[in-house]
This record gives structure tokens, C-alpha cells and sequence, in this order.
């Protein structure tokens, strides 16, 4: 328990910045792989629970996605609320600062469509994307503003 307290107390501090470049500042934040597989799964399927996040195709750790977690709440990318049907989960859904991150998905798909085999299922949500661009941020942003 003891290190439980220690673990937390250090997420908890204000980061320590190695630089001033937005790039720098930015990758602290959410530039771990697993924080963007989060944000991920928020943007295209808006709430999920800790167990939800768990059975995605990437396999994360139980540990990895709790310290995850706690730091994308912290930077306010994040939010908890109360799951409808039971007060023992919670439900996480981007807030308006993680949903800001859309065109930085986008993109990083866009790039990984250029370098790397996609499925058919990929292949055509960013054929949708490319139709245009800036339309699917925008509708993508509006759907995730809505309550």
C-alpha cells in the first residue's frame, strides 16, 4: 500500500518540463503510445470503462493503464463520470482539451496509411477523411461536444 501512495503522489506532482518546444511539451503529456490508444478509443467510441479499455486488440496492463489514466485526467484530457448502471465502474470520455486532439489522430492515420498495410475497415474510414478532411474534424469534434 505504501508504494500505492508514492505511485499516485508522483503523478500527482506538477511535471518537471525538459523544454520550452511546444513538440517537447506536447509528447509529455500524450505521447506515450498508450495514452493516444486511449484517446483513440475515446474519440471513435466516445465512453468506455476501465474493462473496456482493457480487452482492446493492444493487450495494456492493468498497471500501465491505471497510471495512464490518472495522467490524461490530470492534464484535463480526460474526465470521470458516473456509470448509469453501476456505482462500482466509472465511464471516462474526452474533455473538450482531449477532443481538441481529432486533427492530430487524423493525421497520424493519414501518415500510417502512406507506410504501413491498413485493413479494409481503416482503409475506408480514411478514404472518408480524405473525401474531406476538414468536414470529418468538424463533425467528429460536434459529436464529441455533445452530452
Amino acid at each position: 500500500m505504501h508504494f500505492a501512495s508514492e505511485y499516485i503522489f508522483y503523478f500527482m506532482k506538477a511535471p518537471k518540463r525538459r523544454s520550452q518546444c511546444p513538440i517537447s511539451t506536447s509528447l509529455e503529456v500524450w505521447g506515450d503510445k498508450w495514452s493516444l490508444l486511449i484517446i483513440r478509443d475515446l474519440m471513435f467510441n466516445k465512453r468506455y470503462t476501465y474493462g473496456d479499455f482493457l480487452k482492446s486488440e493492444e493487450k495494456i496492463s492493468t498497471n500501465i493503464l491505471a497510471a495512464r489514466l490518472l495522467m490524461l485526467e490530470k492534464n484535463d484530457l480526460i474526465e470521470k463520470l458516473e456509470h448509469p448502471d453501476s456505482k462500482a465502474k466509472v465511464l471516462y470520455q474526452l474533455t473538450p482539451k482531449g477532443i481538441d486532439l481529432i486533427p492530430v489522430i487524423v493525421e497520424i492515420n493519414l501518415w500510417a496509411e502512406k507506410y504501413f498495410s491498413l485493413t479494409a475497415e481503416k482503409k475506408s474510414l480514411l478514404n472518408e477523411i480524405k473525401l474531406n478532411k476538414e468536414k470529418f474534424i468538424a463533425t467528429t469534434m460536434n459529436s464529441l461536444l455533445q452530452p
